[in-house]
């Protein structure tokens, strides 16, 4: 038998919701009883509907709402008071610097050399931080030899055990102490970020740095992170804009007269610099991002695209106070371009995080040379310089963030030349692909959060459960399609001739994953050149109408889209079910996520047989929903100085990365026959000419 509560919100779901205003008598009897009794029970709240003429409802809603009101009041008094505190002890830091700079030196009779007291402070405050977390390591230690613990040291503040558990990769995944979930807005279900979900790889690494480096390291972080700031707010001379859309670009010149460091004069003539700084709009608050920074797999979840693997080596320092700010981790990770030909940049950096303010903050990165271990040693020609972003928040849970890029690159492997200028421009790795990239995810995450973000074209509408669980189910096809095209996956490219100067490349693994068909796995490559601009190769492949003209396994048959799911706000980026017109596979539908912006494209899909969309429309957990899946992925050739198609520039060609995934044998031990390297071979080729013939350049 239903409770009553469950049946008015079946009613009132059936009802069209309407808005009530509450009279001034109302609405004084009810602040009469709250401040009697903030949470009455139901016999309360059915005398004051009596007495009001409101439905029960109304008044449980009021109650809450006015519970939550009084909440909200109450931060907000406390911030202020927090607030008034942190000017007051500002003006006495004022107060003290003007005292010191009348200081004299008793030796020498000379004022002392300025130092920036901040970030001193800062460097402290870390030491002190991981003497506090040494101090309660040894005391551990200690009094478990002693059977009783050691009352005689001093309180060490506990530290969050969501922070130092590594083992899964889920560093801030919300654990007790730290900032959970709840602490991240409304704007933003982390969910759909498994970041500490019991199925990422572990990693286990020995210490890596030395009890002498760490004080070196916390240096060398600290500094990073005075220059990133300065950065952010020097413009010109530091800065050229070049024009158009594109990113600032660094003056060097200016730059090496800024920050002289020793060596940086005899730079070398092969090293290459990128250096780019942009900013944005991103529907996140700056919380939000800092939680996805610091956490590698949720780092690797909202750069799908860009971020091969990235990994946790040491936590050096695990923040103040319970917060992220003072968090210090030393980290590998592996940047990618979606293509087979374009070679991986690995990196091992600092990552420093630090509250600027209230509602500011900044993430710097730096490398290090760890050369001496041999298994954390990265090609010493990408070496990346103080880098970043500052984040501030804004109203209404937005956060404005500036982005600076700025690495060193002397690359053994060159990249082949049909991408040579999108690299050597700076697009392929700089700060508006990154930024692009956030703002489009924030985006996605957002529209799952807003009513009627999906819509029915033909079939049963989603619920909303079945909305979260077919966006679950996409982006891990994303994230599929991604790691099938990187080189970090364990296994290599092996190009085929033929085709093209890029040629077919292939990889063979062995797949174990519940998320993927058990079995072996052919995974096949190439890039393509088109004279064409991005945007009209990304509506070509999007538009279902026009399906059949590039989908071999189409065997000529049209598609129907049956169920939608907007994914931002280009109307390009949404998911969608999609239904061929073919006898012999009625029993499968096609899942296709496609998403768009000015650094690229991708349009990725897989088959999913009918009790797997049956799972996801239910609402279940799609965890276990096989796929696999293949797609393309569309840059800008940057020939005419890299970013998207303009006004001024709408003809750009683009280059086009073609990728299919194909099930070899179910079983894990078979072999790759030369039948099936044949297969894979023809289906793209066919595949590359229908896309020139469906675009009008077969000649090229």
């Amino acid at each position: 038998m239903e409770s009553g509560d469950e049946h008015e919100g079946v009613e009132g779901q059936k009802r069209k919701k309407r808005y009530h205003r509450h009279t001034p008598r109302q609405i004084q009897e009810l602040e009469a009883v709250f401040k009697e009794c903030p949470h009455p029970d139901e016999k309360q709240r059915m005398q004051l509907s009596r007495d009001l003429s409101l439905e029960p409802r109304q008044i449980k809603f009021w109650f809450q709402n006015r519970r939550t009101q009084m909440k909200a009041q109450h931060e907000r008094a406390d911030n202020c008071a927090l607030r008034a505190e942190n000017d007051k002890i500002r003006c006495e830091n004022i107060a003290i610097r003007e005292a010191l700079k009348k200081v004299m030196c008793p030796t020498c009779g000379s004022p002392p050399v300025a130092e920036d007291s901040y970030f001193d402070e800062q460097k402290l405050r870390m030491e002190n931080a991981r003497l506090k977390e040494e101090l309660d390591r040894v005391s551990t230690i200690a009094s478990k030899y002693l059977g009783r613990p050691i009352t005689q040291l001093p309180p060490v503040q506990p530290i969050p055990i969501s922070s130092l558990d590594l083992s899964v990769g889920s560093y801030g995944g919300g654990g007790g102490g730290g900032m959970g979930h709840s602490g991240l807005g409304p704007s933003l279900n982390l969910d759909l970020l498994p970041g500490s979900s019991s199925s990422a790889m572990p990693f286990h690494f020995p210490t890596a740095v030395s009890d002498i480096e760490k004080p070196v390291f916390t240096e060398l972080a600290t500094n990073a992170m005075e220059e990133l700031i300065r950065m952010v707010q020097t413009d010109q001379p530091l800065w050229m804009k070049p024009g158009g859309d594109v990113s600032d670009v660094l003056n060097l010149e200016t730059y090496d007269r800024i920050f002289s460091r020793t060596g940086q004069q005899y730079r070398s003539p092969d090293v290459r610099v990128e250096a780019s700084r942009d900013s944005t709009l991103v529907i996140m608050n700056a919380e939000t991002i800092v939680e996805m920074f610091i956490d590698p797999m949720k780092w690797i979840e909202l750069f799908p695209t860009i971020v091969a693997k990235a990994r946790i080596i040491e936590v050096l320092a695990t923040g103040i106070a319970g917060s992220r700010s003072g968090s210090l981790l030393l980290m590998h990770e592996e940047l990618q371009v979606l293509s087979p030909v374009v070679p991986k940049r690995e990196f091992i950096f600092l990552r420093y995080c630090q509250q600027i303010e209230s509602g500011v903050w900044a993430i710097a990165d730096v490398s290090v040379d760890l050369s001496r271990e041999g298994q954390y040693a990265t090609p010493s020609q990408m070496r990346k310089l103080p880098s970043g972003c500052l984040i501030h928040d804004m109203p209404n849970g937005y956060s404005k963030v500036t982005w600076v890029e700025h690495m060193e690159i002397e690359e053994q492997n060159p990249t082949h030349g049909m991408y040579r200028d999108l690299v050597e421009s700076g697009a392929a790795f700089g700060a508006q692909r990154w930024l692009a990239t956030l703002q489009r995810m924030s985006e996605r995450f957002a529209c799952l959060m807003v009513a009627g973000s999906s819509e029915d074209i033909g079939g049963v509408p989603p619920s909303p459960e079945g909305k979260r669980s077919m966006m679950k189910l996409a982006q891990r096809m994303v994230n599929n399609f991604c790691g099938s095209l990187s080189a970090s996956n364990g296994y290599q490219w092996t190009p085929l001739s033929g085709l093209n100067e890029v040629g077919v490349r292939i990889s063979v693994h062995k797949s174990t994953d519940p998320g993927q068909p058990n079995g072996v796995v052919l995974s096949a490559a190439t890039s393509i050149w088109v004279p064409v601009s991005s945007d009209t190769v990304f509506s070509f492949f999007k538009d279902e109408r026009t399906r059949s003209q590039w989908d071999v396994l189409s065997n000529g048959n049209t598609v129907q889209e049956v169920a939608h799911i907007s994914n931002g706000s280009h109307p390009g980026n949404c998911i969608s079910l999609l239904r061929a017109f073919n006898t012999s596979q009625n029993h499968m539908l096609i899942l296709q996520e496609s998403f768009t912006d000015v650094s690229g494209s991708v349009v990725v899909y897989a088959p999913v047989d009918l009790q797997g969309i049956n799972i996801v429309m239910s609402g279940e957990d799609p965890s276990y929903v096989p796929l696999l899946p293949s797609g393309f992925a569309i840059v800008p050739d940057g020939r005419s100085g890299g970013g998207a198609s303009t006004s001024s520039n709408p003809m750009m060609g683009s280059l086009i990365t073609v990728a299919f995934q194909i099930l070899v044998s179910s079983l894990p031990s078979a072999k790759l026959s030369a039948e099936s390297v044949t297969t894979v071979n023809n289906l793209i080729s066919t595949t590359v000419l229908q896309i020139k013939a469906g675009l009008n350049c077969s000649s090229v």
